[in-house]
Parts: C-alpha cells; structure tokens; sequence
C-alpha cells in the first residue's frame, strides 16, 4: 500500500473533518490544531510543540522549523480571535497543544486521531500531512501564486510544489479549457 495523504479539497471536506474532530474527547485542542494547520502550512512537528508565547509574541511570529532549521514567519492574523480566545486561560510558556500524560501531544498521536477520523469519513488518504498540503492547495488555487508557496514551503521547485499540493491532471486541463492563443 503506496503513502498517498492527499488536501482537503473542499469547504465540505474542511467541515466534515471538522464535524468529526468536535466529538473527540479533546475537541477544543483538535479543533485548534487542524485550524492552526490548515491557515498555517506548518508540518506537524513544528506544530505540536508551540507555546502560546509562540503565537502572541507578536503579530507575525517567527519560529524555527524542526526539519530545515530555517526560521517561519506565520502570518496569522486571521486567526487572532481565536488564538485569544484559545489561549487566554493558558501559562505563555504552556503547550498549545498539551498531552494527557505532560508535555505536549506527539505527532502519531494526531496521526492516529487523524487515522480515526479519516475511517469515519471513508478515505484513506488522511495523514498528518494533509493539514499542510490543504493550506497549500487553497493558498494556490486561490492566488495561483505558485513561487509565493515554493518559499513558504521551502521547495526547490514549482513542480515539486504542484505534485505536492495534488495539481492534477484534471485540475491542470480544467484551466486549459479555454485557453487559446492567436486566434
């Protein structure tokens, strides 16, 4: 069986993962995580460890990622309602995203999450990936600005980019449709 964690695609898809991540037994910290990762791009290992002095140290945090060392900006603005909302009864040095057993949640533990709900939604593509392929996969289709994403990816390459964030085929005919030139 080949590793194939695709985005979320649609509003729909968005909610439905939602609808079922509100019925977990920590539904405000889910809820959070997915929504930080799906606005963010983060990996999830970047993401598992943040503190709130993470995200209210100020309006465009920096951190380093794990895996390339390189400091993120985050721009998360949109989401600051919600960051002070979640936040607001929390240590700045606390976990965002706490464990049961101390520290903060591991990345297989939201894999498995992830693992639950993607059975309850019938797929079988749903990793912890797939946060980070959705907010590239909107962040493209929105603004087609696929150099903007390769920096904040950190790809080396726009086809690199586009295979990950699941730029088919269909997708790529679908915008060649009507496209004509010299007529």
């Amino acid at each position: 069986m080949s590793y194939n964690v695709q985005p979320l695609r649609t509003q729909q898809e968005i909610n439905d993962f939602l609808f079922c991540l509100r019925r977990n037994k920590n539904a405000d910290r889910d809820v959070f995580l997915f929504l930080i990762g799906i606005n963010s791009g983060l990996r999830m290992s970047d993401i598992v460890k943040l503190k709130k002095q993470d995200l209210i140290s100020s309006k465009n945090p920096r951190i380093v990622e794990k895996k390339t060392g390189k400091t993120r900006i985050l721009y998360l603005s949109s989401l600051q309602d919600l960051i002070l909302e979640y936040t607001k009864d929390l240590a700045p040095e606390d976990y965002l995203f706490p464990s049961t057993k101390g520290g903060h949640v591991e990345v297989n533990t939201v894999y498995q999450m992830f693992q639950k709900v993607a059975k309850l939604l019938g797929r079988d593509d749903i990793g912890t990936h797939t946060l980070r392929k959705t907010f590239g996969y909107h962040y493209y289709k929105k603004t087609k600005d696929v150099a903007t994403l390769m920096e904040i990816f950190g790809h080396s390459s726009e086809k690199i980019t586009k295979r990950y964030i699941g730029i088919n085929e269909d997708e790529i005919s679908e915008t060649l449709l009507n496209f004509r030139l010299g007529f």
